[in-house]
């Protein structure tokens, strides 16, 4: 079958969503199947990669976002998914993409939107003066809205489906993603790299991932300032560029921390991914953090907001975590730090658990979505919903 998925805030420096995107279409390639994905560019482009077919379409800049793009005509992009002709349809994006789930309807193809982001969550953050009834209500307005617009609605967690629960949605399917186990893997461990990152430091910290507000990199930054105080020897790696950098690299003067800035080569991620003691995930909104998990297949533990949906990764339930959560400051987050690095099994326990994650049930569970009977002759027939 046809399967083509759109996604906004695809970019060069985009992580979580892109690596979904190539996921996917990887495994579904291998099964058989035909993947297209359309993502913003600076103009039409349309190119072969290992992933599927990759349609660029002209796209705006979102102001103070750090670089994050949308697909400027939605006319355009529908036009363009007529001349497709997919069998299945794909969106992540819960914002701006609702045209496309009512288009799929219209044309009778079956369409699946993944919510990556907790709308409840970032309604408190950036509208915290709206009272909590009236947050609540446009919360929940807009996601029976979503879940109207499309066949089904996918989270990857029970923190992410928590809020279409709440409200009885019934399309709803909860599949997490997963992680590539072979290009993270403890293996990575390289002790040059872990001793020139350590730079005579005892403890070696690594925040990986985007330098945005809703990240709360600042977190990981507060912590490293609360174990200095406190005579813990470490330092602490970044991983990742946006736009709070300037923010962050003022906050950290002074103390024993490098901006390494967003880094493409996924196997260098991976190295300092390896090297590092325990990473840290801050980010409160969290509904997966892909980056958490590549570090436990790492084998490094982590520590993440108790807010976030990171904790449900962690196995925090077992005698031997592949982590622990904190309260949202920097305190909370030193202490919990402390003891993960007091408790060096914990190396063991994050690798055992990221491989209850592969990619390859992630595709499964997709394709049994989309139905898993292969379109045959010119590609014409439909499946039914799955």
């Amino acid at each position: 079958m046809r399967i083509v998925h759109i996604a906004n805030f695809y970019g060069p420096n985009s992580g979580g969503i892109k690596t979904t995107l190539h996921e996917l279409g990887s495994g579904y390639q291998k099964n058989g199947h035909e993947f297209f994905y359309i993502v913003p560019g600076p103009k039409y482009i349309k190119e072969q990669t290992p992933f599927g077919t990759k349609v660029s379409l002209p796209s705006i800049h979102l102001v103070g976002s750090g670089g994050y793009q949308v697909i400027r005509s939605n006319k355009q992009l529908l036009n363009l998914l007529e001349f497709l002709n997919p069998d299945r349809i794909e969106v992540s994006d819960r914002f701006t993409l609702l045209k496309v789930g009512r288009w799929a309807r219209k044309q009778k193809v079956p369409s699946v939107v993944f919510s990556h982001e907790t709308l409840a969550g970032l309604a408190e953050k950036y509208l915290p003066l709206l009272p909590q009834q009236l947050r609540n209500s446009l919360v929940n307005w807009h996601n029976r809205k979503l879940s109207a617009a499309f066949d089904c609605v996918i989270a990857t967690t029970n923190y992410a489906a928590r809020e279409f629960e709440k409200i009885g949605v019934r399309n709803l399917h909860k599949i997490s993603l997963g992680v590539d186990l072979t290009e993270f893997n403890p293996t990575n461990r390289n002790l040059e790299l872990r001793n020139q990152l350590l730079n005579g430091a005892r403890y070696l910290l690594v925040h990986c991932g985007r330098l945005s507000p809703e990240k709360e990199p600042g977190r990981s930054v507060q912590a490293v300032e609360k174990l200095i105080s406190a005579g813990v020897d470490v330092r602490l790696v970044i991983v990742g560029g946006g736009p709070l950098w300037k923010n962050i690299r003022k906050q950290s003067l002074n103390l024993p921390i490098e901006m390494v800035g967003y880094v493409a080569d996924r196997k260098k991620v991976a190295s300092y991914l390896a090297a590092a003691d325990v990473v840290i995930a801050p980010g409160p909104l969290e509904t997966f953090c892909l980056s958490a998990l590549e570090s436990l297949a790492s084998g490094t533990p982590v520590v993440a907001s108790a807010s976030s949906a990171v904790g449900e990764i962690l196995n925090l339930s077992c005698p031997q975590p592949a982590g622990a959560v904190a309260a949202d400051d920097g305190q909370s987050f030193a202490n919990a730090i402390a003891n993960v690095l007091r408790d060096s099994s914990r190396r063991k326990s994050a690798r055992t658990q990221a491989e209850q994650f592969d990619w390859s049930n992630t595709v499964s569970k997709m394709l049994q979505l989309h139905g898993s009977k292969e379109i045959t002759g010119d590609g014409s027939e439909r499946l039914a919903a799955a």
